[in-house]
Protein backbone atom coordinates (compact mmCIF):
# COMPACT_ATOMS: atom_id res chain seq x y z
CA UNK A 1 0.00 0.00 0.00
CA UNK A 2 1.36 3.10 -0.90
CA UNK A 3 2.10 5.60 1.95
CA UNK A 4 -0.06 8.70 2.19
CA UNK A 5 0.42 12.18 0.52
CA UNK A 6 1.07 15.38 2.41
CA UNK A 7 0.53 18.97 1.37
CA UNK A 8 2.33 19.78 -1.91
CA UNK A 9 3.57 16.13 -2.74
CA UNK A 10 1.58 16.23 -5.90
CA UNK A 11 1.74 19.32 -6.56
CA UNK A 12 1.89 20.66 -10.71
CA UNK A 13 1.68 17.38 -12.26
CA UNK A 14 -1.20 15.34 -13.38
CA UNK A 15 -3.45 12.84 -11.62
CA UNK A 16 -1.60 9.93 -13.17
CA UNK A 17 0.79 9.47 -15.83
CA UNK A 18 0.45 6.69 -18.61
CA UNK A 19 3.54 4.74 -18.82
CA UNK A 20 4.62 6.63 -22.00
CA UNK A 21 4.49 9.78 -20.33
CA UNK A 22 6.26 8.59 -17.51
CA UNK A 23 9.03 7.36 -19.95
CA UNK A 24 8.58 10.42 -21.96
CA UNK A 25 9.12 12.31 -18.65
CA UNK A 26 11.55 10.34 -17.32
CA UNK A 27 14.20 10.56 -20.18
CA UNK A 28 13.72 15.02 -20.20
CA UNK A 29 14.86 14.61 -16.94
CA UNK A 30 18.05 12.16 -17.03
CA UNK A 31 18.99 13.55 -20.47
CA UNK A 32 17.37 17.03 -20.10
CA UNK A 33 17.56 19.78 -21.59
CA UNK A 34 17.21 18.13 -25.10
CA UNK A 35 14.83 18.04 -28.79
CA UNK A 36 11.72 16.79 -29.58
CA UNK A 37 12.93 15.29 -32.37
CA UNK A 38 16.00 13.71 -30.08
CA UNK A 39 12.92 12.38 -28.12
CA UNK A 40 11.04 11.07 -30.63
CA UNK A 41 13.97 9.13 -32.09
CA UNK A 42 14.59 7.95 -28.75
CA UNK A 43 11.30 6.64 -27.97
CA UNK A 44 10.84 5.78 -31.70
CA UNK A 45 8.34 7.92 -32.21
CA UNK A 46 7.48 10.37 -34.63
CA UNK A 47 7.42 13.97 -33.44
CA UNK A 48 3.71 14.77 -33.64
CA UNK A 49 3.06 11.83 -31.59
CA UNK A 50 5.76 12.86 -29.45
CA UNK A 51 4.56 16.21 -29.14
CA UNK A 52 1.02 15.10 -28.23
CA UNK A 53 2.25 12.78 -25.67
CA UNK A 54 4.41 16.02 -24.14
CA UNK A 55 1.30 18.48 -24.01
CA UNK A 56 -0.42 17.41 -21.09
CA UNK A 57 2.92 17.33 -19.05
CA UNK A 58 4.13 20.95 -20.70
CA UNK A 59 0.10 22.18 -19.69
CA UNK A 60 0.74 20.63 -16.02
CA UNK A 61 4.06 22.24 -15.37
CA UNK A 62 5.95 18.98 -15.23
CA UNK A 63 8.16 19.80 -17.86
CA UNK A 64 9.14 22.77 -19.88
CA UNK A 65 10.19 24.92 -23.02
CA UNK A 66 13.28 26.57 -23.28
CA UNK A 67 14.88 29.52 -25.18
CA UNK A 68 15.23 28.93 -28.59
CA UNK A 69 18.65 27.18 -29.85
CA UNK A 70 19.73 26.18 -33.41
CA UNK A 71 19.86 22.68 -34.33
CA UNK A 72 21.43 21.16 -37.49
CA UNK A 73 19.52 18.32 -37.56
CA UNK A 74 16.51 20.59 -38.80
CA UNK A 75 17.85 23.20 -40.47
CA UNK A 76 16.02 25.99 -38.00
CA UNK A 77 15.62 26.58 -34.21
CA UNK A 78 13.81 24.58 -32.05
CA UNK A 79 12.87 24.89 -28.02
CA UNK A 80 14.50 22.33 -26.02
CA UNK A 81 12.44 20.21 -23.27
CA UNK A 82 13.26 19.85 -19.40
CA UNK A 83 12.12 19.31 -16.56
CA UNK A 84 12.26 21.88 -13.82
CA UNK A 85 15.01 21.41 -11.20
CA UNK A 86 12.43 22.65 -8.47
CA UNK A 87 9.62 20.12 -9.73
CA UNK A 88 9.98 18.06 -6.82
CA UNK A 89 12.68 17.73 -3.28
CA UNK A 90 13.64 14.93 -1.61
CA UNK A 91 15.58 13.34 1.00
CA UNK A 92 18.81 10.78 1.06
CA UNK A 93 19.34 9.31 4.23
CA UNK A 94 22.87 6.80 4.46
CA UNK A 95 22.80 4.86 7.73
CA UNK A 96 25.85 4.00 9.73
CA UNK A 97 26.85 2.27 12.88
CA UNK A 98 27.76 5.82 13.76
CA UNK A 99 25.61 7.89 12.64
CA UNK A 100 22.86 9.05 9.79
CA UNK A 101 24.23 11.62 7.32
CA UNK A 102 21.36 13.23 5.62
CA UNK A 103 21.13 15.53 2.61
CA UNK A 104 17.96 17.01 0.75
CA UNK A 105 18.04 17.45 -3.39
CA UNK A 106 15.98 19.05 -5.95
CA UNK A 107 14.48 16.38 -8.64
CA UNK A 108 18.34 16.58 -10.07
CA UNK A 109 19.63 15.10 -6.98
CA UNK A 110 21.34 18.69 -6.61
CA UNK A 111 22.32 18.82 -3.25
CA UNK A 112 20.56 21.87 -1.40
CA UNK A 113 21.51 21.44 2.30
CA UNK A 114 23.05 18.24 4.51
CA UNK A 115 23.00 17.43 8.21
CA UNK A 116 24.13 14.47 10.17
CA UNK A 117 22.99 13.15 13.39
CA UNK A 118 24.92 10.85 15.56
CA UNK A 119 22.85 7.52 16.67
CA UNK A 120 22.53 6.79 20.39
CA UNK A 121 21.93 3.59 19.64
CA UNK A 122 21.95 0.82 16.49
CA UNK A 123 17.91 -0.36 16.61
CA UNK A 124 16.16 0.75 14.12
CA UNK A 125 13.86 2.89 16.28
CA UNK A 126 16.30 4.85 16.65
CA UNK A 127 17.12 4.99 13.12
CA UNK A 128 13.55 5.85 12.25
CA UNK A 129 13.59 8.75 14.96
CA UNK A 130 16.68 10.37 13.37
CA UNK A 131 15.53 10.01 9.95
CA UNK A 132 12.01 11.85 11.11
CA UNK A 133 14.37 14.62 12.71
CA UNK A 134 16.42 15.33 9.93
CA UNK A 135 13.80 15.05 7.12
CA UNK A 136 11.63 18.20 9.15
CA UNK A 137 15.17 19.67 9.82
CA UNK A 138 16.21 19.46 5.91
CA UNK A 139 12.52 20.57 5.03
CA UNK A 140 13.27 23.58 7.57
CA UNK A 141 16.92 24.19 6.38
CA UNK A 142 15.58 24.17 2.52
CA UNK A 143 12.00 25.87 2.90
CA UNK A 144 10.69 22.98 0.94
CA UNK A 145 8.22 20.38 1.64
CA UNK A 146 9.95 16.95 -0.02
CA UNK A 147 8.21 14.42 -2.19
CA UNK A 148 10.18 11.61 -0.66
CA UNK A 149 12.70 9.71 1.17
CA UNK A 150 15.52 7.58 0.58
CA UNK A 151 17.84 5.50 2.19
CA UNK A 152 20.70 3.44 1.98
CA UNK A 153 22.93 1.27 4.19
CA UNK A 154 25.32 -1.56 3.74
CA UNK A 155 23.75 -4.78 3.58
CA UNK A 156 20.91 -6.69 1.79
CA UNK A 157 17.86 -4.78 1.05
CA UNK A 158 14.80 -7.04 -0.39
CA UNK A 159 12.55 -5.06 -2.76
CA UNK A 160 9.95 -4.58 -0.31
CA UNK A 161 12.34 -2.44 1.87
CA UNK A 162 13.05 -4.97 4.46
CA UNK A 163 16.67 -5.70 5.48
CA UNK A 164 17.11 -9.08 5.49
CA UNK A 165 20.90 -8.73 6.86
CA UNK A 166 22.99 -5.46 7.89
CA UNK A 167 26.07 -6.96 9.80
CA UNK A 168 27.12 -3.21 11.04
CA UNK A 169 23.88 -3.03 12.43
CA UNK A 170 23.14 -6.48 14.18
CA UNK A 171 20.15 -6.40 12.14
CA UNK A 172 18.26 -9.15 10.21
CA UNK A 173 14.98 -9.16 8.61
CA UNK A 174 13.80 -5.37 9.80
CA UNK A 175 10.87 -4.15 7.70
CA UNK A 176 12.83 -0.20 7.92
CA UNK A 177 10.62 0.63 4.61
CA UNK A 178 7.24 0.43 6.33
CA UNK A 179 8.63 1.64 9.76
CA UNK A 180 9.47 4.64 8.00
CA UNK A 181 6.65 5.09 5.91
CA UNK A 182 4.49 4.79 8.98
CA UNK A 183 6.58 7.38 11.00
CA UNK A 184 6.69 9.86 8.12
CA UNK A 185 3.59 9.47 5.63
CA UNK A 186 6.04 9.64 2.94
CA UNK A 187 6.94 7.29 0.12
CA UNK A 188 10.26 5.97 1.55
CA UNK A 189 13.03 3.71 -0.48
CA UNK A 190 15.22 1.48 1.09
CA UNK A 191 18.18 -0.07 -0.77
CA UNK A 192 21.66 -1.03 -0.76
CA UNK A 193 24.29 1.84 -0.36
CA UNK A 194 26.45 0.68 -3.01
CA UNK A 195 23.99 0.32 -5.17
CA UNK A 196 21.99 3.59 -4.33
CA UNK A 197 25.31 4.87 -5.48
CA UNK A 198 25.33 3.25 -9.02
CA UNK A 199 21.63 4.58 -9.53
CA UNK A 200 22.67 7.96 -9.06
CA UNK A 201 25.84 7.75 -11.52
CA UNK A 202 22.78 5.90 -13.97
CA UNK A 203 20.56 8.83 -13.91
CA UNK A 204 22.84 11.99 -12.61
CA UNK A 205 26.63 11.08 -13.61
CA UNK A 206 28.16 8.22 -16.06
CA UNK A 207 24.87 6.99 -17.05
CA UNK A 208 24.01 10.18 -18.86
CA UNK A 209 27.24 9.45 -21.52
CA UNK A 210 27.56 5.73 -21.42
CA UNK A 211 24.88 2.77 -20.74
CA UNK A 212 27.34 0.31 -19.70
CA UNK A 213 29.30 1.35 -16.44
CA UNK A 214 30.75 -0.30 -13.13
CA UNK A 215 31.09 1.26 -9.77
CA UNK A 216 33.61 0.36 -7.86
CA UNK A 217 33.82 2.40 -4.10
CA UNK A 218 36.51 2.35 -1.34
CA UNK A 219 36.45 3.68 1.81
CA UNK A 220 35.86 1.32 5.26
CA UNK A 221 35.34 -1.40 2.72
CA UNK A 222 35.30 -2.27 -0.74
CA UNK A 223 32.61 -2.34 -2.85
CA UNK A 224 31.19 -2.93 -6.25
CA UNK A 225 28.22 -2.35 -8.64
CA UNK A 226 27.27 -2.63 -12.35
CA UNK A 227 24.97 -1.14 -14.84
CA UNK A 228 24.51 -2.64 -18.38
CA UNK A 229 22.10 -1.29 -20.98
CA UNK A 230 21.06 1.64 -18.67
CA UNK A 231 19.33 -1.06 -15.90
CA UNK A 232 21.58 -1.25 -12.49
CA UNK A 233 22.12 -5.07 -12.05
CA UNK A 234 20.54 -6.18 -8.90
CA UNK A 235 20.77 -10.35 -7.45
CA UNK A 236 19.61 -12.32 -4.86
CA UNK A 237 23.83 -11.24 -3.71
CA UNK A 238 23.29 -7.82 -3.88
CA UNK A 239 24.32 -6.59 -0.41
CA UNK A 240 26.73 -9.41 0.19
CA UNK A 241 29.79 -7.45 -0.31
CA UNK A 242 30.98 -9.85 -3.05
CA UNK A 243 33.48 -7.22 -4.51
CA UNK A 244 35.06 -6.53 -1.37
CA UNK A 245 37.00 -10.03 -1.02
CA UNK A 246 38.15 -10.34 -4.57
CA UNK A 247 42.16 -11.87 -4.54
CA UNK A 248 44.54 -9.44 -5.50
CA UNK A 249 47.99 -10.33 -3.60
CA UNK A 250 48.57 -13.05 -2.49
CA UNK A 251 51.52 -12.16 -0.10
CA UNK A 252 48.75 -9.41 1.27
CA UNK A 253 48.02 -8.87 4.71
CA UNK A 254 44.80 -10.83 6.05
CA UNK A 255 41.19 -8.88 5.78
CA UNK A 256 39.14 -9.88 9.07
CA UNK A 257 37.42 -12.87 7.65
CA UNK A 258 40.80 -13.97 7.10
CA UNK A 259 41.40 -13.74 2.93
CA UNK A 260 44.73 -12.72 2.00
CA UNK A 261 45.61 -9.88 -0.06
CA UNK A 262 41.91 -9.54 -1.09
CA UNK A 263 40.44 -6.19 -2.24
CA UNK A 264 39.34 -5.20 1.27
CA UNK A 265 42.77 -5.91 2.76
CA UNK A 266 44.73 -4.56 0.26
CA UNK A 267 42.12 -0.91 -0.57
CA UNK A 268 39.85 -0.02 2.23
CA UNK A 269 40.78 3.15 4.59
CA UNK A 270 41.04 1.01 7.93
CA UNK A 271 43.86 -1.66 6.58
CA UNK A 272 45.82 1.03 5.35
CA UNK A 273 45.77 2.65 8.06
CA UNK A 274 46.40 -0.49 10.45
CA UNK A 275 49.31 -1.48 8.01
CA UNK A 276 50.96 2.12 8.12
CA UNK A 277 50.33 2.37 11.96
CA UNK A 278 51.54 -1.03 13.00
CA UNK A 279 54.57 -0.08 10.64
CA UNK A 280 55.53 3.61 12.23
CA UNK A 281 54.12 2.34 15.84
CA UNK A 282 51.84 5.04 16.27
CA UNK A 283 48.61 5.52 14.84
CA UNK A 284 47.73 6.95 11.73
CA UNK A 285 44.89 8.18 9.67
CA UNK A 286 44.05 7.94 5.98
CA UNK A 287 45.01 11.76 5.66
CA UNK A 288 48.17 11.22 7.24
CA UNK A 289 48.95 8.26 5.00
CA UNK A 290 48.91 10.28 1.96
CA UNK A 291 50.67 12.58 3.06
CA UNK A 292 53.58 10.53 4.80
CA UNK A 293 53.85 8.45 1.50
CA UNK A 294 54.27 12.20 -0.52
CA UNK A 295 56.60 13.37 1.95
CA UNK A 296 58.74 9.95 1.06
CA UNK A 297 58.33 8.36 4.18
CA UNK A 298 59.23 4.26 3.15
CA UNK A 299 56.69 2.23 5.34
CA UNK A 300 53.75 4.51 4.00
CA UNK A 301 54.72 4.76 0.29
CA UNK A 302 55.01 0.68 0.29
CA UNK A 303 51.85 0.40 1.38
CA UNK A 304 50.25 2.43 -0.78
CA UNK A 305 51.91 1.86 -4.05
CA UNK A 306 50.37 -1.96 -3.20
CA UNK A 307 47.30 -0.77 -2.40
CA UNK A 308 47.63 1.44 -6.34
CA UNK A 309 48.54 -1.74 -7.74
CA UNK A 310 46.07 -3.64 -6.36
CA UNK A 311 43.42 -1.17 -7.41
CA UNK A 312 44.17 -0.96 -11.15
CA UNK A 313 44.29 -5.07 -11.23
CA UNK A 314 40.99 -4.92 -9.48
CA UNK A 315 39.50 -1.96 -12.27
CA UNK A 316 41.28 -4.72 -14.92
CA UNK A 317 39.45 -7.44 -13.54
CA UNK A 318 35.58 -5.83 -13.18
CA UNK A 319 36.49 -4.15 -17.25
CA UNK A 320 37.52 -7.55 -18.51
CA UNK A 321 35.10 -9.86 -16.85
CA UNK A 322 31.94 -7.34 -17.42
CA UNK A 323 33.33 -5.80 -21.00
CA UNK A 324 32.53 -2.61 -19.98
CA UNK A 325 34.87 0.15 -20.90
CA UNK A 326 33.90 2.78 -18.15
CA UNK A 327 34.64 3.00 -14.52
CA UNK A 328 33.50 5.39 -11.61
CA UNK A 329 35.80 5.15 -8.57
CA UNK A 330 33.72 6.60 -5.97
CA UNK A 331 33.83 6.40 -1.93
CA UNK A 332 36.04 8.83 0.93
CA UNK A 333 39.24 6.94 -0.17
CA UNK A 334 39.52 7.59 -3.76
CA UNK A 335 42.39 10.00 -3.03
CA UNK A 336 44.20 6.99 -3.29
CA UNK A 337 43.99 7.49 -7.00
CA UNK A 338 45.10 10.70 -7.27
CA UNK A 339 47.96 10.12 -5.28
CA UNK A 340 49.04 7.22 -7.17
CA UNK A 341 47.52 7.18 -10.54
CA UNK A 342 50.20 6.34 -12.50
CA UNK A 343 50.85 2.80 -10.50
CA UNK A 344 46.93 3.04 -11.05
CA UNK A 345 46.98 2.75 -14.59
CA UNK A 346 50.22 0.69 -15.20
CA UNK A 347 48.44 -2.21 -13.44
CA UNK A 348 45.31 -1.74 -14.89
CA UNK A 349 46.84 -2.04 -18.19
CA UNK A 350 49.12 -4.66 -17.60
CA UNK A 351 46.08 -6.68 -16.95
CA UNK A 352 43.70 -6.33 -20.51
CA UNK A 353 44.51 -7.13 -23.47
CA UNK A 354 46.81 -4.68 -25.74
CA UNK A 355 43.66 -5.17 -28.78
CA UNK A 356 41.10 -4.26 -25.78
CA UNK A 357 39.42 -0.62 -25.81
CA UNK A 358 40.84 1.69 -23.60
CA UNK A 359 39.51 2.18 -20.13
CA UNK A 360 37.55 5.26 -19.28
CA UNK A 361 38.30 5.97 -15.26
CA UNK A 362 36.02 8.64 -13.65
CA UNK A 363 36.66 9.75 -10.20
CA UNK A 364 33.50 10.69 -8.19
CA UNK A 365 33.98 13.41 -5.00
CA UNK A 366 35.29 11.49 -2.36
CA UNK A 367 32.48 13.75 0.46
CA UNK A 368 30.83 11.35 2.06
CA UNK A 369 27.67 12.99 1.63
CA UNK A 370 27.59 11.40 -1.59
CA UNK A 371 26.46 8.26 -0.31
CA UNK A 372 23.00 10.36 1.05
CA UNK A 373 22.57 11.77 -2.49
CA UNK A 374 22.85 8.13 -3.70
CA UNK A 375 20.02 7.08 -1.68
CA UNK A 376 17.98 10.29 -2.52
CA UNK A 377 18.71 9.25 -6.25
CA UNK A 378 16.54 6.13 -5.69
CA UNK A 379 14.23 8.18 -4.34
CA UNK A 380 14.08 10.77 -7.38
CA UNK A 381 13.62 6.99 -9.32
CA UNK A 382 10.93 5.54 -7.54
CA UNK A 383 8.76 8.55 -6.63
CA UNK A 384 9.90 12.09 -8.92
CA UNK A 385 6.75 11.04 -11.19
CA UNK A 386 4.35 9.29 -9.01
CA UNK A 387 1.36 7.94 -10.86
Amino acid sequence: MPAPSRPGENRGQPEALAESALELARLVLVRGPISRGELAREMKLSVASLTRLGKPLLDSGLLIEGPLVADGTVGRPVRLLDVPNDAAWFVGVKVTGERLQAVVTDIRATILAEAVLPLPEKSAAAVVAGTAQLTAQLEAQAGVTVRGVGVSLGGQVRPDGVVHRAPFLDWKNVPLQSLLQDRLGLPVVVENDVTALVSAEQWFGAGREVPDFAVITVGAGVGYGLTIRNHVIRTVDTGLGLGGHFPLDPNGPLCAEGHRGCSTAMLSIPSICLQISAALGRPVDYGQALNLAAEGNRAAAAVLEAAAKSLGILIAAATNLTMVNTVVLGGEGVALYAAKEATVLAALTAGRDPEAAPVKVRVASADFTEWARGAAAVAIQAQAFIR
